[in-house]
């Protein structure tokens, strides 16, 4: 298992050590530590290699964290790095305010371990699921530049992630279009064909048995025919896609915009995200169950 470096950033020692603590319990994690935001800077610009994730706290002397996830987003060497922003501060106006700047993770303190691991594997999966489709993307788009109308159907996670892999190749921007395309994916299997709830997911995510539980949904005779239908057509410099799941539907107006009520949660902002950086637009339609996400392919 590779391993995942984690820069910690706080100005009191007791909140880096109970990170320390919880992080160190779990393999594959590597944690260095800064007490403020200049320091944090240094060690992000000096890192041998890359950090996967920053744990930032928002008030700290000289450079806050707010002021520091700015810097972050600014710079192109550290633009896609996730930030957990942990701190006392969770009015919603101060939420998002974190939200405009870039963090799409919190952890309100104090916390329990169960809570900073969830929060944790959320940002690094997203990070790794934003990456994985760019070295291909050029040649799929040029050997697809004439396909008008292609259509897929599949029931796993697994394919979903393949197929949106594949998919985010014939689109202008591989690297944002993964994201969302993975996303309006694998909601259509889980809270689509599967059923599983929004809070179903959370509580599963802190458990950290979500995937088991999708994969044990996925052997039931209930759900075992059941699929998701894709359909991505070429309409002159525009590109549509749309993913159809044979599940209920669901209260998808609540998630189209980050709510600072759910930013603490594990789960939830990925509609959000994708509406955000992935599509030109992104509509669903009645209940739900259908889902219509356009590009630009210019």
């Amino acid at each position: 298992m590779a391993t995942i470096r984690v820069l910690t950033v706080d100005d009191e020692p007791l909140n880096l050590a109970i990170i320390d603590e919880y992080l160190s319990a779990e393999p594959g994690y590597r944690l260095d530590t800064a007490e403020n935001g200049e320091e944090a800077w240094r060690a992000l610009e000096e890192a041998p290699t890359p950090y996967d994730l920053v744990i930032l706290d928002r008030i700290m002397p000289a450079l806050d964290g707010l002021e520091l996830l700015r810097r972050m987003k600014a710079d192109p060497r550290f633009a896609d790095v996730p930030v957990i922003m942990q701190t006392a501060a969770s009015a919603p106006e101060q939420v998002r305010e974190g939200l405009a700047a870039g963090a799409y993770y919190y952890l309100t303190k104090p916390y329990e371990p169960e809570t900073l691991l969830a929060v944790v594997r959320a940002a690094v999966g997203d990070r790794r699921a934003l990456r994985s489709a760019v070295s291909r993307a050029g040649s799929l788009e040029r050997a697809l530049q004439h396909l008008s109308l292609i259509e897929f159907r599949f029931r796993t996670l697994d394919e979903a992630n393949v197929l949106a892999e594949f998919l985010a190749g014939l689109c202008p921007n591989p690297h944002n279009a993964r994201f969302g395309l993975a996303e309006l994916m694998v909601n259509a299997v889980e809270h689509g064909n599967l059923g599983i709830s929004y809070e179903e997911k959370a509580r599963l995510k802190r458990e950290d048995r979500w995937l088991e539980e999708v994969q044990r949904r996925l052997a039931l005779a209930a759900y075992r025919d059941k699929h998701v239908h894709v359909a991505l057509v070429r309409d002159g410099e525009t590109l549509r896609l749309r993913v159809t799941d044979e599940g209920r539907g669901f209260d998808w107006q609540r998630y189209l915009d980050f709510d600072p009520a759910r930013a603490f949660d594990p789960n939830g902002r990925g509609i959000a995200l994708a509406r955000m950086a992935s599509f030109d637009s992104l509509t669903y339609e009645g209940c739900g169950s259908s889902v219509v996400a356009t590009l630009k392919n210019a």
